[in-house]
């Protein structure tokens, strides 16, 4: 492959490394014509980063296959996200709440909205969408006392004076966080792989992406994901500042930002979906929203445990009845081996519910 094109096919991942060199060795404007004309190279660019994520994401699973492809995306996005957020309680100014906010943020984005989004896509172009019910009850199975154990147990517990766990309930839902998500990787890469497989192969026709070796392209993915990760932090302070100016509330930047960085792994899936591969936009969603909570918990509290932080985990009561909410709406949804427009509607009013009591609480 001539040197040009190999240079024009990565020219996403160049642009966000040079836009990030920039950034540290200048400081960007904030406020006036300039700080909206860097905004929106910002946006271009971090979307544009995206499709060169996805570019690599298909590359990757076209040669590992499933779960194994859309698994290596979903780790890299959650796991520099769980780096990001342990950055910022290493280095920055204590921020209780910013490992329950990412989670809520994340869990709520991934499992209303992109699973809405794909499943309504999917079956407006398809009718109804077969795929494997064994993957998706094993993801949910884990997922609904995960996420209860993390994000609202907290909130009832009465060892502590905020809401979040005393130090033996940290080190005990740490270890059972670690175990039982280790023990899922195990089950989907190993044991039981046939679970998050088609349930039959989609006749779609399917256009190759590899062109490297697969390494080559699950690097170039991380390489490509780590700027845009890391441009988020840039792109949060216009945006909170936008969201100040107008009057908006604060909350809805983590929402807009975790929805940028999931841009890749939201359009894997949508694209999957129309694929008729319904059972890849169900491994990458809800492989999302387990490996955030698997990941985050036991990263957040025992960094929190180190620096004598609290770690607040607990949510409000309006957000616990979302997130159960959104649980139980899951698991109605996937309770049979098919879904409908109905189903991927009704994930999206859930997501858009979610909103809705970020404006008027």
């Amino acid at each position: 492959m001539p040197i040009l094109t190999r240079i024009r096919q990565e020219s996403p991942l160049l642009s966000l490394a040079l836009t990030w060199l920039a950034l540290q060795s200048y400081a960007a404007p904030t406020s006036g014509v300039a700080g909206l004309a860097m905004f929106i190279w910002l946006f271009i660019v971090m979307i544009w980063g995206a499709g060169g994520v996805l570019h690599h994401a298909e590359a990757v699973a076209e040669r590992l296959g499933e779960p194994l492809g859309t698994l290596v995306l979903t780790l890299a996005v959650v796991g520099i996200e769980v780096a990001l957020i342990a950055s910022v309680m290493l280095t920055g100014e204590s921020k209780p709440t910013l490992a329950r906010d990412t989670m809520f943020a994340v869990v709520m984005i991934v499992l209303n909205l992109l699973t809405g989004i794909s499943l309504l896509l999917g079956a407006l172009k398809f009718g109804e969408q077969n795929y494997n019910l064994a993957g998706a009850r094993a993801f949910l199975s884990l997922m609904l006392p995960l996420a209860i154990f993390s994000m609202i147990l907290p909130a009832y517990t009465t060892s502590h004076r905020t809401p979040t766990f005393s130090s033996f309930q940290a080190l005990f839902f740490s270890i059972v966080t670690i175990v039982l998500y280790g023990l899922f990787l195990l089950m989907q890469t190993v044991r039981h792989r046939g679970y998050f497989t088609e349930p039959e192969e989609p006749k779609v026709e399917e256009h190759g992406h590899a062109q490297y070796a697969t390494w080559v392209h699950a690097l170039l993915m991380l390489a490509t994901l780590v700027p845009i990760v890391l441009l988020s932090k840039t792109l949060a302070k216009f945006v909170d500042l936008g969201l100040d100016s107008l009057g908006l509330p604060a909350a809805l930047g983590g929402v807009l930002i975790a929805m940028i960085v999931l841009i890749p792994e939201g359009s894997s899936a949508v694209k999957a979906a129309l694929r008729n591969r319904l059972q890849r936009a169900i491994n990458l969603c809800l492989g999302a929203a387990l490996s955030t909570i698997g990941l985050t918990v036991p990263v957040a509290l025992g960094i929190g445990a180190w620096l004598g932080q609290d770690v607040v985990l607990g949510l409000s009561p309006v957000n616990q009845i979302l997130l159960a909410t959104s649980l139980m709406t899951a698991i109605l949804t996937f309770g049979t081996a098919r879904t409908n427009v109905l189903h991927g509607a009704v994930h999206i009013v859930m997501f858009l519910a979610y909103l809705a009591l970020i404006f008027a609480p």
